[in-house]
């Protein structure tokens, strides 16, 4: 029997012991679903302040996919309406869990892959990355599809994040429309030994090509937002001859 998969959120004080939190619901912001859970459970509102950690949780009957992260309390605070509301449309859903990588080498060039024709966003550059398997953890997804989309091999260095996005009515591979919610962790990656980016994932994936871009040069792409947002994050010198 395959285990069935749970996207979930937890919320950790500082200095306390005790997590509290539960399921992301599909189309819900993570951070929504953690203020969520500690107004439901423990009657306080809170404000997220970091992501901790992001890892799966992994039993015979269930993969869970678990974010980690670090709030505060926040006496006062509006905490909005957490209906839960169907799609309006109707329309099959699917909910995943990925994680893809902002991958340097020790030039400080960018690899992207290129998303291919028949999935959502194809033409556009993107992160590597993709979903994660059942019993897989996010770092190891990430190295894998690093290697598939790119052929490259590479070194985790840091947890940047957690996004997600909802695509309603999107038509992919499946070939009809789905309202699509995605909840991604997003690592900084390091290749220390780069070579010629090369597609080696089995014929029909969604990686079109993979190249290096120089950081100027990522201006004259069409990316994905999420490229935007990791090329606007602070630069590590640390990471430069790591």
């Amino acid at each position: 029997m395959t285990a069935s998969r749970m996207i979930s959120v937890y919320g950790r004080r500082p200095g306390g012991t005790d997590d509290i939190g539960g399921p992301v619901r599909h189309g819900e912001s993570p951070t929504t679903a953690l203020v969520r859970h500690f107004v439901e459970q423990a009657d306080l509102s809170v404000v997220v302040l970091s992501v901790l950690d992001v890892h799966a949780v992994v039993t015979p009957d269930l993969h869970e996919d678990r974010v980690i992260f670090e709030v505060a309390p926040a006496p006062g605070a509006a905490v909005g309406d957490f209906t839960e509301r169907a799609d309006p449309n109707g329309l099959p859903t699917g909910q995943r869990f990925a994680a893809y990588g902002f991958v340097t080498d020790p030039d400080e060039r960018v690899l992207l892959t290129r998303i291919a024709t028949g999935y959502p966003g194809a033409g556009k550059w993107h992160l590597p990355g993709g979903g994660t398997d059942p019993g897989e953890q996010p770092a190891d997804a990430l190295l894998r599809e690093l290697f598939e989309e790119t052929g490259q091999r590479g070194e985790v260095t840091e947890l940047l994040g957690v996004t997600h996005r909802r695509n309603p009515g999107v038509v992919g591979p499946e070939g009809y429309p789905m309202n699509w919610h995605a909840v991604r962790a997003l690592y900084r990656v390091l290749v220390p030994e780069p070579g010629t980016p090369t597609v080696t994932e089995a014929a029909g994936g969604s990686t079109a090509a993979a190249a290096w871009f120089t950081r100027a040069e990522l201006s004259g792409l069409q990316v994905t937002e999420v490229v935007q947002w990791a090329a606007s994050l602070p630069r590590r010198g640390s990471d430069r001859h790591r």
